[in-house]
């Protein structure tokens, strides 16, 4: 098999071929376009901004641990300096 006939199956793909095996034949082998096109337009937006949202959830979790770990060595030295005094 050559670079050109390989192509990402999705998993949407496979559901939809689950659910209906004609639509999927339909969509893939004889190239009809869904009549849902806004409806799946809207639905990719939405999965875009949800997406984003999971990505800044991740940088903010990283920075809440990033703020501990300083908040816990600061907390460290101002101990080691009272027990030095």
């Amino acid at each position: 098999m050559n670079s050109e006939n390989k192509r990402i199956v999705r998993a949407s793909e496979v559901g939809l071929y689950t659910y209906c095996a004609r639509a999927w034949w339909l969509g893939q082998v004889k190239g009809h376009r869904s009549a849902h096109r806004a409806a799946m337009v809207a639905g990719e937006a939405a999965h875009q901004i949800h997406g984003r949202a999971v990505v800044g959830y991740h940088r903010l979790r990283q920075t809440a641990y990033a703020l501990l770990g300083l908040a816990l060595l600061t907390a460290g030295i101002v101990l080691v300096a009272l027990l030095l005094r």
